[in-house]
C-alpha cells in the first residue's frame, strides 16, 4: 500500500514508530521499498556517500533531482522526500517555490525537506501554501557546519535547547507535517516529540521520537570514513565487497575466471536476458 503524508500523521497518533532511510538510486530504492521503509529520503548526504565530497554543501539541485528520478522508478509504496540542497531554498520565496516545484515536478518526489527553524518559517508556509509538503530539520544541520563548527551535538547548553525547542514550534506552526531531529539530546528530543503533534523523525536524538533516519551506507557499513555514535550497523558490506573484489582480482590473476561456464559456445544458441 502506498504511504501517504496522513498515513504519517496517523501513525504518531497511533503510537506506531516510523522507519526512514536514504536512497540515492534504483536498486537500493527497489530493497528499501520492498523491505517495508516508510519513508525514503533522497538526502544531501549523497554528496559524502556517493559523490565523495567532504560535506554536503556542493550538491546542486540538478543533483537532486537526477538521484530523485532513479530512486522514483525503483518505488511502489514508500514516501519519497527529497532533500533539498544548499541554497535552493535559502535566497527568496519564489526561487523555493521554483526549485521545490522542480523536486516535485521533474524529480517525481512527493515532499521537500529543508534544513531551517524560526528563519525558514517563511519559507515553508509558502510551499505549504501551494500544496508542496515539507519536511523540516532541525538541531544539527548539515548545512550549517560553517557556523556550527563541524558537526557538533547541539542543545546541550540552556539557550541552545530553548532555540532549538522554538525551531521546531516554527516548524510546525509554518505548515510541515513532520520535522528532522539530529544531532540533539535525548531528553530535548522528548521535549519537542511530546509538545509538537507533527512527528519527529531522530538522527542522533535518542529513542523518544516518533521515528528514526540513517543514511543506507552507514546502516548496511558500506561508508567507513567514519562512525558516528548514533549509527548501528546492520551489516558490513564494506569488508563483504573488498573481499568479493580481491576473489575476482585473483581468480582473473590466475586465468581462473572466465572458465567454461561463464563462457560462450558457437553451438549453443539461446538468448539471455539481462
Amino acid at each position: 500500500m502506498k504511504v501517504t503524508i496522513p498515513q504519517i500523521l496517523k501513525k504518531k497518533a497511533d503510537g506506531e514508530k516510523i522507519a526512514m532511510l536514504t536512497a540515492y538510486d534504483y536498486p537500493f530504492a527497489q530493497i528499501l521499498d520492498k523491505a517495508g521503509v516508510d519513508i525514503i529520503l533522497v538526502g544531501d548526504s549523497l554528496g559524502m556517500v556517493f559523490a565523495g565530497y567532504p560535506n554536503t554543501l556542493p550538491v546542486r539541485l540538478e543533483d537532486l533531482i537526477y538521484h530523485t528520478q532513479a530512486v522514483v522508478r525503483g518505488v511502489k509504496n514508500a514516501l519519497i522526500v527529497a532533500d533539498m540542497p544548499f541554497m535552493s531554498y535559502q535566497v527568496s520565496i519564489e526561487e523555493a517555490r521554483r526549485n521545490c516545484g522542480r523536486a516535485i515536478k521533474e524529480g517525481g518526489a512527493e515532499a521537500v525537506k529543508l534544513e531551517g527553524g524560526a528563519n525558514m518559517d517563511d519559507i515553508i508556509r509558502a510551499l505549504v501554501d501551494i500544496d508542496i509538503p515539507v519536511m523540516g530539520h532541525v538541531g544539527l544541520t548539515p548545512q550549517s557546519i560553517h557556523r556550527m563548527g563541524g558537526y557538533k551535538v547541539q542543545g546541550r547548553e540552556k539557550k541552545q535547547w530553548k532555540r532549538i525547542l522554538q525551531d521546531a514550534r516554527a516548524v510546525e506552526n509554518a505548515g510541515a507535517f513532520a520535522v528532522v531531529l539530529e544531532g540533539i539530546p535525548m531528553e530535548l528530543a522528548r521535549e519537542i516529540t511530546s509538545t509538537l503533534k507533527i512527528p519527529t523523525i531522530g538522527i542522533g536524538a535518542g529513542v523518544h521520537c516518533s521515528g528514526q533516519v540513517l543514511v543506507i551506507h552507514d546502516l548496511l557499513g558500506i561508508f567507513d570514513e567514519f562512525n558516528p555514535t548514533f549509527v548501528k550497523r546492520y551489516a558490513n558490506l564494506h569488508a563483504v565487497i573488498t573481499q568479493a573484489v580481491k576473489e575476482y582480482i585473483k581468480e582473473v590473476k590466475e586465468k581462473r575466471f572466465p572458465g567454461p561456464e561463464h563462457s560462450y559456445r558457437r553451438s549453443v544458441k539461446k538468448t539471455e536476458k539481462r
